[in-house]
C-alpha cells in the first residue's frame, strides 16, 4: 500500500474506535478525521468540503423540518391511539396494528423523529392501561428501521448513499429503487417482528411505575416551621445545598410550585420543600434538621399529580452533559429543572445522583417547569423528552396540513415531478411561511450533529478512494472471498456492514464502504448501484446494541431495557436481514 493507503486506513481505524468509545460526538469524530486527512495532504479541500455541496445533508435538514411540524401539532396522536384499539394487553394484533403502519410511515419520514413521535404516545396508552411500554418500544424502533430502508427518503443513510453517488457523477437514487433490494428483506422482518420478537423481550417496569415507586420510597415533603430557625433565611443560608445523598428539588408557596431551587431564594414559614436522595439519608434529614417538620403523607409527591410536572429525558449521544455530572453540568441552572433520578440500563442509580458522571442512553426523571420540553429542544442535550402523566397529547387544526404537505412532497417525489431535495426545501419553506413552524422553531428542529457528521464524512470516503485503500481492500475481498463466487463476495461486504454499523454511527459506516463496494463491483463485474443500495441498507439494520441506531436508544431508557435484551430481541432480525438482502441482492446484480 502506499502512505497515503497507510495514512487513510490508521485514521480510519481510529475514527471508528472514537465512534464506539461514545466519549466524543460522533460528528466530532468524523469532522476531526475529515481534517487531519486534509491537512496531511491525503485529500485537497475540494474533496474535504465536497460533502458541505451534497444534496445529502440538506435534505435530511428539510425533512426534519417536516418531521418535526408533524411532531408538533400532534399529527400522529389520535391515529396511535385508533391503531393500539382499546384493550388492555399487548396482543399480536395489536403489535401488528402498530408495527405495520409504523414502518410504512417511516419509509416516507425520517425515522428519528417518528419514533420521537411515537413512544409518549405509546407510552401513555401503555401507562394507561398498566401494561408495560417494553413490549412496544423497542419493536416500534425496529418497524421504524424497516420502513425506513424502503425508500430513499427513509433515513438519512440512504440519502448519504444518494448524494455519495451524485457525488460520483451518478444520478441520485429514485424515490422507490432501493424498494427492488429492500421490499422481501423487511416484509420478512416484520413476520420475524410481530410474531417472534415480542416472545423475546421480557416485562419491564414502565417509566411511570417505576418512577412512582422510587418517589415513595426516597422523596419526602417537609414545611418550613413559621417563625423557626429558617423562616427568612436563604436556602443556601440554611444548609440546603450539597447536602449529602440528599437535595432540594422543589418548593411549594402559596399553591405556586418553584422546582430547580435557587440557592438565593428566602425561605418562609409554611413553605412546603421536597427533597429526594438514599432513603436512610431521607430519613435522618428529616430526624435532625432543625426548623422543618415532616409535611402530611397525603401531599406526598405524585407523578401523574397535576400540581407537579415530571418529564423523562434521554441523555443523547451528542449531549453536552456526557461525561460530566449534573454538578459540573450546573444542571439545575442550565435547565430550571432538578433530576430526582437517574436510570441506565434498566436500573436507577442509588448513588449521590449529583456526582453520577452521565452517558449517552441514561434517562432522567426531572422535575421542571411546564416549559422544560420547548426549552430543551434548543439545548438538544437530549434524544426524547415526556412528559409523564396528564391526558395524551392531541392533534391541532394544522396537523391536516402538515399531513397534506407530506404526501404531496412524496407523490411529487414518485412521479419524479421535482428532486427529493428541492420538495424537501419547498416543505419546510412553506411550514415557515404559514407559521405553521417558526424560523427558531425550524432550526431548533434540526439535528446538525447529524448534518454535520454526514457532510464531513464525504472527506473520509474520498480519502479511502484516492488513495488507493479501497482498491487494496477490494482486492483482499475478492481474494478471500472469490472462491465462493459472487454470492460470498456480498456476502462479504453485507457482514462488514453489518458490523461497522452496531459499532458506530450509520452515515459513517455507508461512507467508508461506499468507495470499497464500489471497487468491489468493479473487479467482480456486479452491478455498482445495486451495490451501494445493499450497503446502505444493511447500513440501517442495527438491530443488537443501543448505539448501533439512534432510535433504539432513544427507547433504550423509556422501555427499561438492558443490554442482552437487544441482543437477544436484534440477533433473530439482523440474521433475517442478512441473509435475505445477501439473495435479492445475488439474485439483481
Amino acid at each position: 500500500m502506499s502512505a497515503d493507503a497507510w495514512i487513510t486506513a490508521a485514521t480510519v481505524v481510529v475514527m471508528f474506535a472514537a465512534l464506539a468509545s461514545e466519549r466524543v460526538p460522533p460528528a466530532a469524530s468524523v469532522l476531526t478525521a475529515t481534517i487531519f486527512l486534509l491537512v496531511v495532504g491525503v485529500i485537497d479541500e475540494a474533496a474535504a468540503l465536497s460533502g458541505f455541496a451534497n444534496a445529502a445533508p440538506w435534505t435530511v435538514a428539510a425533512l426534519y423540518v417536516l418531521a418535526f411540524a408533524g411532531d408538533r401539532t400532534g399529527l400522529m396522536g389520535p391515529l396511535v391511539n385508533r391503531l393500539l384499539g382499546k384493550g388492555e394487553e399487548v396482543t399480536t394484533a395489536s403489535t401488528a396494528r402498530i408495527l405495520l403502519p409504523t414502518a410504512g410511515i417511516s419509509a416516507f419520514i425520517n425515522n428519528t423523529p417518528l419514533v420521537a413521535m411515537l413512544i409518549g404516545q405509546v407510552t401513555s396508552w401503555c401507562n394507561r392501561r398498566g401494561v408495560s411500554p417494553s413490549k412496544l418500544l423497542l419493536p416500534i424502533s425496529y418497524a421504524a428501521i424497516l420502513g425506513g430502508i424502503l425508500t430513499v427518503i427513509g433515513t438519512s443513510t440512504n440519502l448519504t448513499a444518494s448524494g455519495l453517488l451524485q457525488e460520483s457523477g451518478e444520478a441520485p437514487i429514485g424515490l422507490f429503487e432501493i424498494t427492488q433490494v429492500s421490499l422481501i428483506p423487511a416484509i420478512a422482518g416484520l413476520i420475524v417482528l410481530i410474531f417472534i420478537v415480542p416472545r423475546l423481550l421480557p416485562d419491564r417496569k414502565g417509566a411511570l411505575e417505576e418512577f412512582t415507586e422510587d418517589l415513595n420510597e426516597f422523596a419526602a415533603q417537609m414545611k418550613v416551621v413559621a417563625g423557626g430557625p429558617l423562616d427568612g433565611v436563604t436556602v443556601a443560608e440554611a444548609g440546603l445545598r450539597n447536602l449529602k445523598g440528599i437535595y432540594l428539588v422543589e418548593l411549594e408557596r402559596d399553591g405556586h410550585m418553584f422546582p430547580a431551587v435557587s440557592p438565593s431564594r428566602v425561605l418562609r414559614g409554611g413553605d412546603r420543600l421536597t427533597f429526594v436522595g438514599e432513603s436512610s439519608q431521607v430519613v435522618d434529614f428529616q430526624r435532625v434538621t432543625k426548623g422543618l417538620e415532616s409535611a402530611e403523607s397525603e401531599h406526598l409527591l405524585e407523578v401523574d399529580s397535576p400540581e407537579h410536572t415530571f418529564y423523562e429525558a434521554v441523555v443523547g449521544p451528542d449531549s453536552r452533559l456526557v461525561g460530566q455530572t449534573l454538578q459540573e453540568a450546573e444542571f439545575r441552572t442550565r435547565y430550571q429543572a432538578a433530576v430526582v433520578a437517574i436510570r441506565r440500563s434498566g436500573k436507577r442509580i442509588d448513588r449521590q445522583l449529583g456526582k453520577v458522571t452521565l452517558e449517552a442512553g441514561d434517562t432522567l426523571l426531572l422535575l421542571a417547569g411546564p416549559d422544560f420540553r420547548i426549552r430543551s429542544r434548543r439545548a438538544k442535550d437530549f434524544l426524547v423528552v415526556l412528559r409523564i402523566g396528564g391526558p395524551p397529547p392531541s392533534a391541532t387544526k394544522r396537523a391536516p396540513f402538515v399531513g397534506i404537505l407530506a404526501v404531496a412532497v412524496i407523490t411529487l417525489a414518485a412521479f419524479d415531478v421535482l428532486s427529493i431535495l428541492e420538495l424537501s426545501l419547498i416543505a419546510a419553506g412553506l411550514l415557515i411561511a404559514t407559521k405553521t413552524v417558526s424560523i427558531s422553531e425550524a432550526g431548533e428542529a434540526i439535528d446538525f450533529g447529524v448534518i454535520l457528521l454526514i457532510a464531513a464524512s464525504f472527506g473520509v470516503g474520498a480519502a479511502i478512494e484516492v488513495s488507493g485503500l479501497a482498491e487494496v481492500i477490494s482486492n483482499g475481498l475478492i481474494d478471500l472471498f472469490g472462491s465462493w463466487g459472487d454470492l460470498g463476495i456480498i456476502f462479504a461486504l453485507a457482514l462488514a456492514m453489518t458490523i461497522l454499523t452496531e459499532l458506530a454511527s450509520n452515515n459513517a459506516a455507508v461512507v467508508v464502504l461506499y468507495p470499497i463496494t464500489i471497487a468491489v463491483a468493479a473487479e467482480a463485474g456486479l452491478d455498482p448501484r445495486i451495490m451501494v443500495l445493499m450497503i446502505a441498507i444493511m447500513a440501517s439494520s442495527s438491530f443488537l446494541t443501543a448505539v448501533g441506531y439512534q432510535t433504539n436508544m432513544m427507547v433504550y431508557g423509556p422501555g427499561g431495557y438492558r443490554f442482552g435484551d437487544l441482543i437477544r430481541a436484534g440477533l433473530p432480525l439482523s440474521i433475517t436481514l442478512l441473509i435475505t438482502v445477501t439473495l435479492v441482492t445475488w439474485q439483481l446484480a
